[in-house]
C-alpha cells in the first residue's frame, strides 16, 4: 500500500444563535410580528407594519365636502378650475352687495364719478322766486361773471330745470357782483346756500352749502342720479347794507360723461 497523506483539517463552522430583540418597555406590540415598540411610533421598528391600522383619518373641513372641492383626482388636477370657481363666486357676491345694498351702490357710483369724466350741462329753463329789476335769473347762467342774478333778500331761490334726467356730479358758483376783488366787496353776496335737488321720482335731496366770502369759483360734490331740477336757496348773506341785492354771478352744473 502506498503512503496515506494526512487529511486537511476542516474549520468548525460558527453556530448562529438567535439574538432576542431589545424590548421597548411601555410600547404596544406589533399586530403583525409581535415586536414591542415605543408608544410614539406609527410603524413597527422590525417589519414596518402600521401599529394602529384601524385608526381613522382626520375629518375633512365642511367646505372640502362640497363641489368642486370634493373631487378625488390626482394631486394638482382641477386646482385651477376650483380656484377660478371660487374667485367668480366671491366676485359675484361683491358685485351683488354693491348693486343691491344702498350703501354699496352709493360707493359704486361714487367710484365711477371719480374715475369717469365730467361735462357741463345747461338747463332748459331758469327761474327765480324773486329778482331785483335789471338782474333776472337767466343772468346767472349766461356764461360770464360780470352779470348776476340779484336776490332782493335772504330766502330767495333760483331754480334750474333740465330736459332729461342725468347724474349730477357737482355744482359750481361764482358769488358777488364781480370776480375782481376791489369790486367784489361793493355788493352783497351769499355766504351760505341750500341746494334742493329733485330727481325723476320726485325725491328731494337737501344739501347745506357754506360759501367762502371771496371772489372765485366754489364747487360742491353731489353725486345724485336721475336729477331733473336744482334749486339754490340763499340762507345767509354779507354786505346787504343800503339795500344792495344779493348777487350770484354764475352757477354751473356738471354731469358724468
Amino acid at each position: 500500500m502506498g503512503a496515506v497523506q494526512p487529511g486537511v483539517p476542516i474549520a468548525a463552522r460558527p453556530v448562529v444563535r438567535p439574538v432576542a430583540a431589545v424590548d421597548e418597555p411601555g410600547g404596544s406590540p406589533c399586530p403583525k410580528c409581535g415586536t414591542s415598540n415605543r408608544p410614539d411610533r406609527k410603524f413597527c421598528r422590525r417589519c414596518a407594519a402600521p401599529l394602529n391600522p384601524g385608526e381613522q383619518a382626520e375629518a375633512l373641513p365642511w367646505w372640502r365636502t362640497r363641489w368642486p372641492f370634493n373631487r378625488k383626482v390626482r394631486a394638482g388636477s382641477g386646482r385651477l378650475l376650483r380656484g377660478s370657481v371660487l374667485a367668480l363666486l366671491l366676485a359675484g357676491l361683491l358685485v351683488a352687495g354693491f348693486l343691491l345694498v344702498p350703501a354699496g351702490r352709493y360707493v359704486f357710483e361714487d367710484v365711477r364719478d371719480k374715475l369717469g369724466g365730467t361735462g357741463e350741462i345747461s338747463p332748459t329753463d331758469v327761474s327765480a322766486s324773486a329778482a331785483v329789476p335789471g338782474h333776472p335769473a337767466k343772468l346767472a347762467t349766461d356764461g360770464v361773471t360780470n352779470t348776476y342774478w340779484g336776490a332782493p333778500k335772504v330766502g330767495a331761490s333760483l331754480t334750474a330745470e333740465f330736459e332729461k334726467p342725468f347724474r349730477l356730479v357737482g355744482v359750481t358758483v361764482h358769488t358777488g357782483v364781480s370776480a375782481k376783488a376791489e369790486a367784489f366787496r361793493q355788493g352783497a353776496r351769499p355766504t351760505q346756500a341750500e341746494l334742493r335737488i329733485t330727481t325723476q321720482d320726485g325725491t328731494i335731496h337737501d344739501k347745506t352749502w357754506p360759501l367762502t366770502d371771496k371772489p372765485g369759483e366754489q364747487t360742491v360734490r353731489t353725486g345724485i342720479s336721475d336729477v331733473v331740477s336744482v334749486s339754490l336757496v340763499v340762507r345767509e348773506a354779507a354786505g346787504q347794507e343800503k339795500g344792495r341785492p344779493i348777487a350770484l354771478g354764475e352757477i354751473e352744473f356738471f354731469k358724468r360723461t
